[in-house]
């Protein structure tokens, strides 16, 4: 099969660019600054990517309504879709992903609601989306994480990708614990489209790749440049600045993780935090028109 790249890394490129750090993450800059996140989305195409993952990862109601701003929900996942819209169009080719991240907090497997009250959340968020080309569960720690999306966005007639970060000292596990493998009877049940790992150190991703080994469904891998996730980045005044980014991760560097990843049959490859344009350049000048 044709491996399919995918973008980089939004909140991070963002925060190069403008050098603003806010505990919104990167909703703060479809509030002041969208023309930004055009450029963001333009800039990946223009690297070769055939994904724009929409800036809706925070567009959640906990996420919002912790600081004040609930009633802007709809019109961020409103606006954050039509500008990754607008970049693929531009562009003339291309899908867009609606990002729907970890509702809780990121990496933190015990912060996650009901599946049932996660189901009615991401529903409901997904149903603003609009004309996306398929939604993109994001950063799921834990199998409860991952079936409160999917049960979420059953029938709603579009692909659903299934990503999920794995611990970085052992990729075979979710940050949960459970191991990677015994996601696959959720993911057949509920009929998702692919399945992923994102947003931890490459080495790791790449552990839990090698366990999806005929999985039977597209895997991927979009691995971020952070040193680790630090044990006080787990609630919501947490801002990326805790994190250490990684010196060492050049586009080639990742590259070869990338290369690797495909030898283990994945065909959907691209970047997270600290991931960038020029990574993704790199990617797309490996892989375009390549096969796994």
């Amino acid at each position: 099969m044709t491996i399919t790249v995918l973008d980089g890394g939004m909140g991070q490129e963002l925060i190069a660019r403008t050098g603003v750090t806010s505990d919104l993450w990167s909703l703060w800059a479809l509030m002041e600054r969208p023309e930004v996140v055009r450029e963001v989305h333009d800039d990946f195409f223009a690297a070769g990517a055939d994904v724009a993952t929409a800036n809706t990862y925070c567009c959640l109601p906990d996420r919002l309504e912790s600081k004040g701003h609930g009633e802007k929900l709809e019109s961020l996942t409103r606006l954050a879709c039509d500008l990754a819209r607008a970049a693929r169009d531009a562009h003339g080719s291309g899908l867009v992903a609606g990002s729907l991240g970890p509702q809780g907090f990121s990496y933190q497997a015990d912060k996650v609601p009901p599946v049932d009250q996660a189901a009615e959340v991401y529903a409901r968020v997904a149903g603003m989306m609009g004309d996306v080309d398929l939604y993109i569960l994001e950063t799921m720690a834990s199998l409860e994480q991952v079936e409160g999306g999917l049960v979420g966005t059953d029938g709603l007639g579009k692909p659903v990708w299934v990503a999920m970060t794995v611990d970085d000292e052992d990729g075979t596990k979710l940050r949960s614990g459970e191991a990677v493998v015994d996601v696959l009877p959720l993911i057949e049940r509920h009929g998702a489209a692919a399945v992923l790992l994102n947003c931890s150190r490459p080495e790791a991703v790449g552990q839990g790749i090698a366990q999806l080994k005929g999985a039977g469904l597209p895997v991927g891998g979009y691995a971020n440049g952070f040193v680790s996730i630090a044990a006080e980045f787990n609630d919501t005044l947490a801002t990326v600045d805790m994190l250490e980014t990684r010196k060492d991760l050049t586009p080639e560097m990742y590259l070869g993780h990338a290369k690797a990843w495909a030898e283990d049959g994945a065909t959907l490859i691209g970047g997270c935090c600290e991931v960038g344009p020029e990574h993704i350049r790199a990617l797309a000048g490996a892989f375009k028109g390549a096969t796994a």
